[in-house]
């Protein structure tokens, strides 16, 4: 193992236990599911027995209370996969949907719903994004109108993932007009917990580029009643939730990331090992062999900074502007890092059969999903140009100030 900081034998003995199980369970029929457009629910029972769908979650709610960097090791097995998709629909049910019950759902939403997501028994969606509006909070117009004990939904929701077979969906809605007390448009925010099944739900399958087992879908909600005490914490704050939980989404597609330039490094150093041209191998030629060197250093760094925040998030800080810079950082760099792996490949990396060119099409999604890159740079921007007057003195000059 490599010496660090951040990981202890422990961790290095569960990564290698994650490690076979994903080689065992994972790899022999991945492909398949790219394919097909989804996950199979015996695969998220194997999650769920092995304590992979609940590795942060506290043990009343059925989780497995381990610190996050056994997380880290997890998401970049995960993301060494090599296949978007997978990795995306994992993450998305353990990290994202089910970190909003875990962090302010009540007693019965936990058992109910949380408990059953851990076991891999009920597979959950996180439903933000909208036909108008994604990273922009203030522009969410899906509404949930009080109704004696129910709550009546009204709306579209877009791009969510495990959106074709979730059981049921973690919604951001409008509960109250924005009053204008708190950042612009972002007051009267809730979470519902919302079942896939309720009449007046279509679900949409939405082709994508690339993560094809992610079952990304268009969710209409039409005048769908909703149990008042599926509402997740209080009323009116889903805002203050969604920042926290958006710092870890994006610290997740940060670590995921190096995970997948993992893999696509190795893959472009096999091809490069084992390719002769001109009397000896393509890693003898001075390009080639440069071009590798300058990524693997970028890659160091990279993981250098996202096992930082991570540190950071785990001391109980809300690292925003690091979270932001990693998850930047690090996607763009992966896409970079696909490029130059198909690149090197040739014609063979071109092929749509080849792990290069689905490299290339997963390394895009995740410069989209958790704010875009620009919304990304305009939060450092910021943080480092204008912080807010009260912020304590910064580690990376400043302090995000949405």
């Amino acid at each position: 193992m490599v010496r660090s900081p951040y990981f202890t034998d422990d961790h290095a003995a569960f990564r290698e236990r994650t490690r076979e199980f994903l080689t065992a369970e994972v790899m022999p029929n991945a492909s398949a599911w790219d394919r097909e457009g989804g996950l199979p629910r015996s695969l998220w029972k194997s999650f769920g027995a092995q304590g992979y769908l609940g590795l942060l979650h506290a043990r009343g709610a059925g989780g497995g209370a381990r610190d996050l960097f056994t997380s880290v090791v997890f998401l970049e097995e995960l993301g060494r996969t090599g296949f978007g998709g997978l990795r995306a629909a994992v993450s998305v049910h353990a990290y994202m949907a089910t970190h909003y019950l875990a962090a302010a759902g009540s007693p019965g939403l936990r058992r109910d719903y949380l408990a059953p997501a851990v076991d891999g028994e009920r597979v959950a969606a996180l439903a933000i994004t909208e036909p108008g509006t994604g990273a922009d909070l203030s522009g969410l117009t899906t509404t949930a109108e009080r109704d004696g004990d129910h709550f009546v939904v009204r709306g579209v929701k877009t791009m969510v993932s495990n959106g074709t077979g979730a059981d049921f969906h973690v919604v951001a809605v409008r509960t109250s007009p924005d009053t204008g007390s708190g950042p612009h448009g972002t007051t009267g925010l809730s979470l519902l917990v919302i079942d896939s099944g309720l009449p007046g739900i279509t679900i949409t399958a939405t082709p994508t580029l690339g993560w094809r087992a992610a079952g990304t879908a268009t969710v209409a909600y039409e005048d769908v009643r909703v149990p008042a005490d599926h509402l997740i914490g209080r009323a009116d704050a889903g805002f203050y939730y969604l920042m926290r939980g958006l710092q870890l989404e994006r610290l997740v597609a940060a670590t995921l990331a190096l995970g997948g330039m993992d893999r696509c490094l190795e893959d472009t150093r096999r091809c490069l090992t084992e390719r002769r041209l001109f009397g000896g191998t393509l890693s003898e030629l001075q390009a080639p062999a440069h071009r590798v060197a300058d990524l693997a250093t970028e890659l160091a760094a990279a993981r250098q900074l996202v096992h930082h925040t991570a540190w950071l998030y785990e001391q109980g800080d809300l690292p925003a502007t690091e979270c932001s810079m990693a998850k930047l950082h690090t996607t763009e760099l992966a896409c970079r890092m696909a490029d130059a792996s198909l690149q090197l490949q040739g014609a063979h990396g071109y092929l749509d059969s080849s792990d290069a060119s689905r490299a290339y099409r997963d390394a895009r999604a995740a410069t989209l999903a958790a704010g875009p890159s620009e919304v990304m740079r305009d939060l450092i921007a910021r943080a480092v140009l204008r912080p807010r007057p009260d912020s304590p003195a910064v580690r990376t000059g400043g302090q995000e100030g949405a």
